[in-house]
């Protein structure tokens, strides 16, 4: 890996550091299920409040990955098990822990971070609107709906998850997460999906609504 050949395209020493902490950090096992724990290596705590959830480290992770796969295509099988590894992650409970377990207006609407009042919401509306990031499955009109891909809302949750499946499929041409499979695994709460059905949930919602599909309850992210 730290052998380059003049006139061909090759990766710094700085990204054969990451990847190869990368791929220690996805072949290390851990459990994403309701009744396991990531491992402490798997971010949660940056960007509070909208990204500070363990599956923003996969999702974000796997960006450059694919970036990598495409200078040195030799290393497909190394990039290919990561991505593997990161998507099998994300369908575990842990993966969507904040639209399972934030359920209904978030209670500490009126204790915010004062900067929190001031970047992403109006003045008027402090005490009586949730903070994007706070997810609000169970609200109306929708009502209570457990599953994280085929929900009325939920769309950043589903979106990046097809984006990493089709890096995926970029980067490996295999076709694995084509055959059905489980999401979440909590018991009756276990829902089949694969990386077609997901593309075509998708694009029935935006067919369906004219202003887009909604990130949390209530919450169209226009950026």
């Amino acid at each position: 890996m730290n052998q380059t050949v003049a006139g061909y395209p090759a990766t710094s020493a700085r990204c054969r550091g990451w990847l190869r902490y990368l791929y220690r950090k996805a072949t290390t096992p851990d459990d994403w299920s309701k009744e396991g724990r990531p491992h402490p290596h798997w971010d949660a705590l940056s960007n509070e409040p909208t990204l500070s959830w363990h599956r923003f480290d996969l999702i974000e992770s796997s960006y450059a990955v694919a970036l990598m796969a495409d200078a040195t295509p030799a290393w497909r099988e190394v990039y290919s098990r990561v991505l593997d590894e990161l998507i099998h992650r994300h369908t575990g409970y842990w993966a969507a822990k904040d639209w399972l377990e934030q359920i209904g207006p978030d209670p500490r609407r009126a204790s915010y971070p004062e900067a929190w009042y001031a970047y992403y919401m109006a003045p008027e509306l402090r005490g009586q609107y949730d903070v994007p990031g706070w997810t609000a499955n169970g609200v109306e009109p929708w009502g209570l709906q457990m599953d994280p891909i085929g929900a009325d809302g939920n769309l950043f949750f589903k979106g990046f998850f097809l984006l990493m499946l089709g890096l995926h499929r970029y980067v490996s041409g295999d076709d694995k997460w084509e055959r059905p499979f489980e999401m979440i695994r909590d018991g009756t709460h276990t829902f089949t999906w694969s990386h077609r059905a997901i593309a075509e949930l998708l694009a029935e919602q935006w067919g369906a609504r004219h202003e887009g599909c909604h990130c949390e309850n209530t919450k169209i992210w226009p950026v």
